[in-house]
């Protein structure tokens, strides 16, 4: 079969002249006897001699059952000394080239490959932090059932505290996960950055940078051993008004219900402020300001205020998503409602042990609220009540809702309705620019341009269709808890710049790609 070039390896070398031909895995190829033998001892020498037994296919060339695409290449060197390494694997053409038996390819090859590897910094690089040492575990029993009754936990809770003993939390699988996917101590499992510091979470303890244009990056706190393994990370590099100051940061880390909390000041001692329950298994933990919140899809919210030092949990529906603008926290629930938490009011309301809970929106078609995004406009900051919101459902559909000083009174108003995917919406994000959109899909995205007059969103064109690709990614097969949040695709970014998805296509690797959020540009 003569082909494209993609097959396996013959030459023949015609009797009478010095044009040899080539069968490789049924493409040919045609050469002279020169090109093929000034590399002595290689396959090539043996084979034109006859030192090598030769098979030939029915035009009279001699077979041999190798790649053809790797063979282009290999001839091409032979032909040029050149090497064009576009589209092919290096370490493919090094392993074809040593069958050959081409040295001076191969040694092309190997350095081509040590340059591909270099442990330093490419120009996206800003730095390299080293593991850090473990910290040795040195929990007290009594230090931390003191710690659970300053912040209100029952005794039981205070108790499945121990040092050396795995906490046995309640009987809700912690000790299953633990035991079913030991975790690597050393593995990063989950990087949060806030301002100038980044928190990094490892299984059982969690380390803080802080970078100054003068120092560089340094290592600033180490939290104590956990005998838990941590699924969730939270960090405040800018508390304002917090118990001590300006100077203070907070970090915090989760994992099943249990939330630890520690203060961090500017020189790097840190104190544990106190070991939280939420009662349920922690699907996100963040700071809204000064307040640490978490989130449970079965429907609580735990809060810590920094001002009054009170953890509190209150019951909502069922939660499928949220997102944070300004003091507010926004659910979406699996009722179709949206609700939102004005954190600012909350210490006000200790009182009735109460958080205010109100519902803001309800969709039209009674779906889920799976994901949700709030842009707050520029002109925000004036009159509170100027918000766009836009948010997916469990059907598929995303759609935007305006509340505008026109509109002040009535609540959000439905502005647009895109019935674009087919599988349920799971990452939604309103930006300036951009309506970017994620399904169940595969990582489905599909993208609009927004077009703005004075800052709010305009109806003349609302939204043009931009771009539709997809963010495909192999999650784990033995997936730990800390999995999904430490591979988040994004987008991350600021709303009014350009955004980005991180890609990570199989869960062991050395690549990641990155991609424009609104185009999918690698």
């Amino acid at each position: 079969m003569a082909g494209g070039h993609c097959g396996s390896f013959a030459a023949a070398a015609a009797s009478s002249g010095e044009i040899v031909q080539l069968n490789v895995g049924g493409t040919r190829f045609s050469t002279s006897r020169q090109t093929l033998m000034w590399i002595p001892d290689s396959f090539f020498s043996s084979l034109l001699s006859g030192r090598i037994s030769t098979l030939r296919d029915e035009t009279g060339a001699i077979f041999i059952d190798r790649d053809p695409a790797a063979f282009a290449p290999i001839l091409n060197f032979l032909r040029t000394k050149e090497l064009d390494l576009r589209g092919v694997s290096i370490s493919a053409l090094r392993h074809e080239a040593e069958f050959y038996g081409i040295t001076p390819l191969v040694r092309r090859l190997l350095l081509c490959e040590e340059l591909e590897r270099s442990s330093c910094g490419s120009v996206l690089f800003h730095g390299y932090l080293p593991p850090p040492g473990i910290p040795s575990r040195k929990i007290t029993n009594t230090a931390r059932s003191s710690v659970d009754a300053r912040n209100g936990l029952n005794s039981t809770e205070g108790e499945t505290r121990g040092s050396g003993t795995q906490p046995v939390l309640s009987g809700n699988g912690d000790e299953t996960v633990r035991l079913g996917f030991p975790v690597d101590p050393r593995k990063v499992l989950i990087v949060a950055g806030h301002h100038n510091w980044i928190v990094a979470a490892y299984a059982h303890f969690a380390v803080c940078y802080r970078i100054k244009e003068s120092s560089g990056w340094q290592q600033v706190f180490t939290s104590p051993y956990l005998d838990w393994t941590i699924e969730r990370v939270a960090l405040n590099a800018k508390v304002v008004g917090g118990p001590h100051g300006d100077k203070d940061k907070m970090v915090a880390v989760a994992s099943e219900s249990s939330i630890i909390l520690w203060s961090v000041q500017d020189g790097g001692s840190g104190r544990e402020i106190g070991v939280f329950s939420l009662g349920v298994p922690v699907d996100a933990l963040f700071f809204i300001g000064n307040q640490l919140v978490a989130t449970s899809h079965t429907g609580k919210v735990g809060v810590w205020n920094a001002v009054t030092q009170h953890w509190q949990v209150q019951d909502v529906v069922p939660i499928t998503s949220y997102d944070t603008a300004g003091s507010f926290l926004l659910l979406g629930c699996n009722n179709g409602s949206i609700y939102y938490i004005d954190m600012q009011k909350f210490p006000l309301r200790m009182k009735d042990n109460d958080l205010l809970v109100t519902e803001l929106y309800h969709d039209p078609s009674n779906d889920a609220i799976t994901a949700l995004s709030v842009y707050l406009t520029p002109k925000t900051s004036v009159s509170g009540n100027w918000i766009e919101i836009a948010y997916g459902t469990s059907s598929g559909a995303v759609r935007v809702i305006v509340q505008h000083p026109e509109t002040v009174g009535s609540g959000p108003q439905l502005f647009q309705t895109f019935t674009v995917h087919r599988s349920p919406v799971t990452k939604i994000m309103l930006s300036e620019k951009h309506l970017v959109s994620v399904c169940a899909d595969n990582n489905h995205v599909r993208t609009w341009t927004v077009t703005r007059f004075r800052g709010m969103i305009s109806t003349q064109p609302g939204s043009t269709p931009l771009a539709s690709f997809k963010i495909l990614s192999l999650e784990e097969t033995e997936s730990h808890g800390s999995y999904s949040s430490g591979n988040d695709i994004g987008p991350f970014g600021e709303r009014d710049d350009q955004q980005v998805f991180i890609q990570k296509v199989v869960p062991i690797t050395n690549k990641l790609f990155v991609r424009l959020s609104s185009t999918g540009k690698r």
